[in-house]
């Protein structure tokens, strides 16, 4: 027949009439970690947080939340021109950064650099979604009300860039440059102080800098998180082996006789 496989030419410079309807949207994971949250095994971020499995898939964020439910926000940060010398001439890219948050706990920061601006901000997003990390949040001097700034000193460094987040008393707000105060809002801080180092006009080094600082809040182990706590089962472990592994078999194969 005519056309590539047999499978005719169509109409016009798509794929064909009637092809791609519904599916093209339906989620099919092709990681352990897809398999379980799709199946409902786990059920919320903060089981794959709590045993730091990776996300390779932005699905999995989008499925905890949902783009119809406008929690999570997103914001194109900054969006600069790269070059790169080659024999033709000099070849120009768009590198974007973009940050996702839930102003409540999440923050993300993606970057991605593409020959075309809308393509360089879709793949800067689903990295930011990737790149999702819990913000442990505290209080300055009295616990009460509810947690409002960072529970310690932090630092962040990228580049020459180098940022220090001091806690602030209830009502001071946020001590930053216009860049930092949005990753650190939609961090869901509400006071902070902030000091920074090096050639800080880099915006892309800069916002890097501070999400590194504020993604180290759950690194510091504080006296209140000294007393033992019950080991959870681990979801991935126990719901992601439907058989015995290959080990297992070359195991059972080799020393059976």
């Amino acid at each position: 027949g005519r056309g590539r496989d047999g499978r005719g030419r169509g109409r016009g410079r798509g794929r064909g009439r009637g092809r791609g309807g519904d599916d093209k949207d339906e989620w099919i994971p092709v990681t352990k970690l897809g398999r379980l949250v799709k199946e409902g095994r786990i059920r919320s971020l903060e089981e794959i947080f709590l045993h730091s499995m990776p996300i390779k898939e932005h699905q999995i964020v989008d499925h905890f939340f949902p783009p119809t439910a406008g929690k999570l926000k997103d914001e194109v940060m900054t969006i600069k021109p790269v070059q790169k010398q080659s024999s033709a001439g000099q070849r120009t890219r768009f590198k974007a950064y973009v940050a996702v948050g839930d102003f409540d706990g999440h923050i993300g920061l993606g970057k991605k650099c593409s020959s075309e601006v809308a393509t360089a901000i879709r793949g800067a997003l689903i990295m930011a979604k990737m790149h999702l990390v819990p913000i442990r949040r505290g209080y300055w001097g009295k616990n009460s009300g509810l947690p409002h700034t960072i529970p310690m000193k932090l630092s962040g460094t990228c580049g020459s860039v180098s940022v220090r987040l001091i806690p602030a008393p209830r009502g001071t707000g946020l001590v930053a440059a216009p860049a930092s105060k949005k990753i650190l809002a939609m961090a869901g801080l509400e006071d902070c102080y902030s000091t920074t180092r090096g050639h800080s006009r880099t915006t892309g080094n800069f916002i890097t800098a501070v999400f590194n600082a504020v993604s180290a809040s759950y690194g510091y182990l504080s006296p209140e998180l000294w007393k033992p706590t019950a080991s959870a089962r681990v979801s991935i472990s126990f719901y992601g082996r439907r058989g015995p592994s290959r080990v297992e078999n070359f195991t059972h194969s080799s020393f059976s006789t």
